[in-house]
């Protein structure tokens, strides 16, 4: 079985994550760089393990998290389908079976709000980690007057905070400085997303609820 340690340590993959995320950057994206990819491979592990799914899928649901925005160097458009076919090829190479790739390129095809779909467990756990990152560290912009609404989105949280209760309960909970960004922002930004995780919690069986300022408004 192929493992996440395999792939962290693979200088190819980290290669194409780093060139992904300067990509963006010319663009005007927040931060997809490998601290994001790590951060999503640990809070879907955590998803994972939290409700027993079996190792395998654990190991598997941190490679696709890993690899997920790695498609973002041929196009932002359509980066999850192409970012899955780059997968395919790297997998095949390191010698992962053909049960292993499919898990994982299903994952990284469906993790984009506008086409995905929650199709198993590993790919609700990459929606909920990728959709769920939000905090000031991603903002690249160092102008807070020129910040677009992206930015004013990310650049507000103050504290970010998943959890799962009673493994019946996918919680995301913010705390937002509303004077750079109000919670009508959010809903703007991040409702197709939310409602998207709300998908993916529900594949795994589980509600999902985003706090902000301790309130809840989903």
């Amino acid at each position: 079985m192929i493992t996440f340690k395999d792939i962290k340590d693979n200088e190819t993959i980290k290669s194409y994550i780093i060139h992904a995320d300067k990509m963006l950057s010319e663009l005007g994206y927040t931060e997809h760089s490998l601290a994001h990819v790590t951060k999503v491979a640990d809070v879907a592990k955590y998803i994972l393990e939290t409700l027993n799914y079996s190792d395998q899928e654990i190991e598997l649901a941190q490679i696709a998290c890993y690899m997920h925005d790695i498609g973002n160097i041929v196009n932002r458009e359509g980066h999850a389908q192409s970012g899955a076919m780059m997968a395919f090829r790297i997998l095949d190479q390191l010698g992962a079976t053909p049960e292993e790739i499919a898990m994982v390129m299903a994952a990284i095809g469906n993790h984009d709000e506008n086409t995905a779909v929650p199709v198993s467990a590993i790919a609700a756990a990459l929606i909920l980690a990728d959709k769920t990152d939000v905090r000031r560290s991603r903002v690249r912009n160092p102008d807070l007057p020129s910040f677009d609404i992206h930015d004013r989105v990310n650049y507000a949280v103050e504290e970010s905070k998943v959890q799962i209760i009673n493994n019946e309960i996918f919680r995301l909970e913010l705390i937002i400085d509303t004077t750079i960004s109000p919670v009508l922002d959010y809903f703007e930004i991040f409702l197709d997303r939310m409602l998207l995780c709300k998908r993916a919690a529900n594949k795994l069986k589980m509600e999902f609820e985003l706090i902000i300022n301790n309130q809840k408004v989903l």
